[in-house]
């Protein structure tokens, strides 16, 4: 462990080698995903308050021994606005700090120019980590990796200097994301993999084996929106908080890395710094086995519905059912709601569609057993979830406006 001495260790922060890269990253990487107007148009027009908000929490990370910072050409203004506090207000040494980036374009010379545009807004040289943003599915997956390919230019890119390491995101099924794995093309990997979603298990012992970086991508949000988590689960996990705990739980994985926090104020450090040590001890396993004991309060928590994951209803049952189970067994509506109005239909980030009564009429139950009420339960799903577009428009306009807090969007019946 010799990378930048680790800031002699005048903090909290632990330390893990980033598989086979070599780097020694910090276990928390600041996610630069939720800066204030950071998905407004357009993408090089920083205001004054998202500057301020990312140099504060730029040297809050730094301060508590972050050394890992994380953007995306999709996240708009993320990229410049790390650019700007980087090297034009706080002028961090380059070398003091690792920098991940990443892209989602097919065909080589676009991918080459994007990321010319990208070192560009970052106002740098080089990039210590680039990933292929979004390996979802089979189709994207066989497109960017193909011959002649996007994977194939970064990885020439590479030989040039300009990526250190070469890895990729993912969203996609379990099968898909072990045979990206498999290619033996990328160092490291962002995916999914929290206490509540835990699917991806396999996938962190595959990149395990083979020396791979693994990244977890927003355990605190996409992990069930944690920081609004219901009383239920705040009591489950005390005297920890839910992300501590998750934290915890996801650290006692050897072979994962580093979290992502996307982290916009001070108090977001306070409660990060609490969950180090990382050591699991048993006051961690009486946790979870409460966690674990809420599963006996619906009685088809155990059905997952994998058999039905490419249903020609085009509904996404696992996903469904499994904000169906967080419902019932966690309290948390908020959460379900929340992620199943993402569904984008045709679209590979979050695909399913809805569990509309016609969606559901067109579902293979010949695949169900006999036992397992389906169609009920995915009707009961939808009718609890469900926010119809004029509603939900207005809601985010509300939210927008800061006439309502997001934070009761989780609570509220729609």
């Amino acid at each position: 462990m010799n990378d930048f001495e680790i800031l002699n260790h005048k903090h909290p922060m632990e330390y893990r080698r980033f598989g086979k890269t070599g780097k020694h990253l910090s276990v928390i990487t600041l996610g630069g995903m939720r800066f204030k107007h950071g998905w407004d148009e357009p993408r090089h027009e920083i205001p004054n308050d998202t500057l301020e908000q990312c140099r504060a929490m730029v040297q809050l990370a730094f301060d508590a021994g972050i050394n890992h910072i994380e953007t995306a050409w999709g996240y708009r203004k993320s990229e410049t606005a790390y650019g700007k506090v980087l090297n034009e207000e706080l002028k961090i040494p380059r070398n003091s700090y690792h920098l991940m980036t990443k892209g989602h374009f097919f065909e080589a010379d676009e991918m080459r120019k994007k990321v010319e545009l990208q070192l560009k807004d970052l106002q740098t040289d080089y990039l210590d980590f680039y990933g292929w943003h979004g390996i979802n599915n089979d189709e994207v997956f066989q497109q960017s990796c193909k011959t002649g390919g996007a994977v194939e230019e970064l990885l020439k890119m590479k030989e040039e200097g300009i990526i250190k390491h070469v890895g990729f995101s993912t969203h996609a099924p379990l099968h898909t994301i072990i045979a990206a794995i498999e290619t033996g093309m990328f160092e490291f990997v962002n995916l999914h993999y929290y206490y509540f979603n835990q699917r991806n298990e396999k996938a962190v012992e595959a990149a395990k084996n083979c020396d791979m970086g693994v990244f977890i991508i927003s355990p605190n949000d996409k992990g069930g929106q944690l920081f609004y988590a219901p009383q239920k689960v705040r009591e489950a996990t005390h005297p920890l908080t839910p992300i501590q705990w998750n934290g915890r739980f996801c650290l006692k994985n050897s072979g994962i890395h580093t979290l992502s926090f996307g982290m916009t104020e001070a108090s977001h450090f306070t409660e990060m710094k609490g969950i180090f040590p990382s050591n699991w001890n048993e006051q961690e396993t009486k946790i979870k086995l409460k966690l674990d004991s809420f599963l006996q309060d619906d009685r088809y928590s155990g059905y997952d519905g994998f058999e039905l994951a490419n249903d020609p209803s085009g509904i996404n049952i696992p996903e469904i059912l499994r904000l169906r189970k967080l419902w019932k067994c966690y309290d948390m509506s908020g959460f379900g709601k929340y992620r199943y109005n993402s569904f984008e239909g045709k679209g590979h980030w979050l695909p399913g569609v809805m569990a509309h009564k016609e969606n559901i009429e067109k579902v293979d139950f010949s695949k169900v057993p006999a036992n397992i009420p389906l169609k009920k339960m995915l009707a009961e799903a939808h009718r609890e979830f469900y926010t119809p577009p004029r509603l939900k428009d207005s809601v985010f306009k509300l939210i927008k406006q800061g006439k309502l807090k997001i934070k009761s969007l989780s609570k509220t019946k729609f």
